[in-house]
């Protein structure tokens, strides 16, 4: 099961979470028809993923950065991205713009430094936004905990589409990182698990003074752990199309 959507538009335009989207679009799109070939593009992730072993060698710091923005295909940038959109507008709005961006890149950074940590000499390149994203999604668990997020739901032939409160959901997704992370070679490639928690952790932990000074606890009783906002609902309707029986 994978979110689509959440139920709380934001009062401002997120302008930041739509540019750092365009932004990974535009940077996958040229990456793509800039290196065609599997060995030219290992050339390119060799100067800007983040990789272990070349941060213990003392070089290519900036790569914590540029690695936040490259994907390793069309499904890794499209899953991203989803997330970002569901979940970076209401923290955003909390935030503000500016903040908003820092806390992104903070996160990022963390994700990258917890994968680094867990695997120093590792020679396997790092990309992707999971680990900014998954700092947002840790910051949103904190602030919303009962905003409603759908769900599509597969069962085997059987598709659904489920509505959960955002702990559930959000805690289900770290809970199967940090244990796949536990289970899983740091260094062995394919997805970085403890990237996704350390960073989902980290934005729990930097969300922790605005959610005090909302109020705390206070904040989640007054709002009911969701967005100040109205709640906005989404029906799947009667179709206008006419049935046409079948003549006998």
């Amino acid at each position: 099961m994978f979110p689509i959507r959440d139920h709380n538009a934001s009062i401002r335009a997120p302008f930041v979470t739509y540019a750092l989207i365009a932004i990974n679009v535009v940077v996958f799109i040229g990456m793509i028809g800039t290196y065609p070939t599997d060995r030219a593009l290992m050339g390119f992730y060799s100067d800007y993923a983040m990789i272990p072993a070349r941060i213990s060698a003392g070089d290519g710091y900036y790569t914590f950065l540029t690695s936040m923005f490259l994907h390793g295909g069309w499904m890794h940038l499209l899953g991203n991205m989803l997330f970002l959109w569901i979940f970076g507008d209401n923290l955003e709005d909390v935030l503000g713009h500016a903040k908003f961006l820092f806390f992104y890149l903070i996160t990022g950074i963390g994700a990258d430094l917890t994968q680094f940590a867990a695997a120093p000499y590792s020679m396997v390149p790092l990309v992707g936004a999971s680990g900014a994203i998954a700092g947002v999604m840790g910051g949103y668990l904190l602030l919303f905990p009962r905003a409603q997020v759908d769900l599509i739901l597969f069962l085997i032939f059987i598709i659904r589409i489920i509505t959960l409160p955002a702990w559930a959901m959000l805690g289900y997704w770290f809970v199967v990182q940090l244990l796949s992370g536990v289970g899983t070679s740091a260094d062995s490639g394919g997805v970085a698990y403890l990237a996704h928690a350390g960073g989902f952790a980290l934005g729990f932990v930097l969300m922790i003074p605005t959610w005090l000074g909302r109020g705390g606890r206070g904040h989640w009783q007054a709002s009911d752990g969701r967005p100040s906002y109205p709640n906005r609902p989404y029906r799947i309707g009667r179709s206008d199309i006419p049935v046409v029986r079948r003549r006998r």
